[in-house]
C-alpha cells in the first residue's frame, strides 16, 4: 500500500523544466490581439444595450478564449473549429439543461460542463472556455436564462466570431510564422 501511494504521489512532481518566458515581441501581439478582440465586443455591447450596465455581450468565456487566440495562437484548442463549435456546442447543451432538467443548480452546472466536455471530444471540438460558457448558461443571470437558445447565437457565436476576426487580422500581422493563424479551419 505504501509503496502505491509513493508512486502515486511521486507522479506529482513534474518531470521538466518550465518553458522559457515567451519573446516580447509574442507579448505584444497576444496583447494587441486581446484587446482589439474584447474591445469590439464591448463596443458591440454598448450600441446594443442602452444600459451599459447589462453587460450580456461581455461573457466570462470570452476572456480564455482570447488568452488562448492570440497567446497560444497554433495550440489545437485556439483552432476556429475549436472557437466555433466549442463555444456553441457548450451554449447549447448548457442553455438545454438548465431549460429541461429539473435539478438543483449544482448538480445543473456539473452536468452542462461535463455534457460539454464530452460533446467537445467526440466532435474535435475542444476549446476549455466552451465548458465556462456551458456554466453561465445554467448559472447566469435571469436576462441569461431569458435569452434561451438566442444565448447561443448572440452573444456565444457572435462574440467568438468577433474574436476569431480579430485573431486572423492580428495574429497574421506577425512576420513569425509560428504565429500565423490557423493551423487548419475544420
Amino acid at each position: 500500500m505504501r509503496r502505491h501511494l509513493y508512486g502515486y504521489f511521486n507522479r506529482m512532481r513534474g518531470l521538466e523544466a518550465p518553458p522559457s518566458r515567451a519573446h516580447m515581441s509574442h507579448v505584444m501581439w497576444s496583447g494587441i490581439g486581446a484587446f482589439l478582440g474584447i474591445y469590439f465586443i464591448s463596443v458591440l455591447n454598448q450600441y446594443i444595450f442602452e444600459n451599459t450596465s447589462d453587460s450580456i455581450f461581455l461573457v466570462g468565456s470570452f476572456g480564455a478564449s482570447a488568452v488562448l487566440l492570440y497567446g497560444v495562437p497554433q495550440s489545437e484548442l485556439s483552432q476556429p473549429r475549436n472557437l466555433i463549435g466549442g463555444h456553441i456546442l457548450s451554449a447549447s447543451i448548457g442553455i438545454t439543461v438548465y431549460q429541461y432538467i429539473p435539478l438543483e443548480t449544482p448538480v445543473l452546472s456539473a452536468l452542462a460542463v461535463t455534457l460539454s466536455i464530452v460533446v467537445m471530444h467526440f466532435t474535435r471540438t475542444l476549446h476549455p472556455p466552451g465548458g465556462a460558457t456551458a456554466l453561465i448558461a445554467v448559472i447566469g443571470s435571469s436576462q441569461i436564462h431569458a435569452l434561451g437558445y438566442m444565448f447561443v447565437l448572440t452573444p456565444i457565436a457572435t462574440g467568438a466570431l468577433i474574436l476569431l476576426m480579430i485573431a486572423l487580422v492580428v495574429n497574421n500581422m506577425s512576420s513569425n510564422p509560428k504565429r500565423h493563424y490557423p493551423r487548419y479551419w475544420w
